[in-house]
């Protein structure tokens, strides 16, 4: 699925990530833990290079993606990205937020997309939200559609950088039971980042 090896990134004279190796398998749920500060998410972030490493080699079903020559772009299709504050856009509805992205580089019709947009919403148990504004969503609702949205093109791998960070504690456990059950059904392999030991043991396979 996805290998990386000998990985390193400084941002100036600071090292953030020393040398990393780390494989993860098809249908794998993989929970990276570390206190703030530690580097967490520049790593997931340069596993589909929205951070560019200083050094080392990433591969990814097969593909190295490091290799300057590769089509990033068509690489980052096969991975869905959570990020920890939703990252929607407050003046499009839930469902143009999960459909914008595959219709705007030409994956998908409007039409194809609102019907796969709406199937995800059922999934992640928000059916009847899809004409809402992220106004008037909670904080869990809001993560919920960001995981929608990171389906939308059916990846192989979902990195999700502390997806429940910023929920208490009930709602995070349901979204990390969601995530579980995504990974059991659908056989996505998910890379999460953490800094809450006991959750992340309770959902993940390493």
């Amino acid at each position: 699925m996805i290998d990386v090896k000998h990985l390193s990134k400084s941002f100036g004279d600071h090292l953030v990530l020393d040398d990393i190796s780390e494989h993860v398998s098809p249908g794998e749920n993989v929970v990276v833990i570390g206190p703030s500060g530690s580097g967490k998410s520049t790593f997931l972030r340069c596993l589909n290079l929205l951070e560019q490493p200083s050094e080392g080699t990433i591969v990814f079903d097969g593909t190295e993606i490091t290799d300057p020559k590769v089509n990033i772009d068509a690489m980052r299709r096969q991975m869905g990205m959570v990020f920890q504050h939703f990252n929607l856009f407050p003046n499009m509805t839930v469902r143009r937020n999960i459909t914008l992205a595959p219709v705007q580089t030409k994956l998908m019709s409007q039409a194809e997309a609102d019907a796969e947009a709406d199937k995800l919403l059922a999934r992640v148990g928000l059916a009847d939200r899809g004409d809402s504004y992220p106004s008037a969503l909670s904080g869990g609702q809001k993560q919920r559609v960001a995981i929608a949205r990171a389906l939308m093109r059916k990846p192989a791998l979902l990195l999700a950088d502390e997806p429940v960070a910023s929920l208490d504690p009930v709602t995070g456990r349901q979204i990390l039971a969601l995530l579980q059950d995504i990974s059991r059904t659908e056989g996505v392999a998910i890379l999460m980042n953490s800094h809450n030991l006991n959750q992340s043991r309770a959902v993940s396979s390493r």
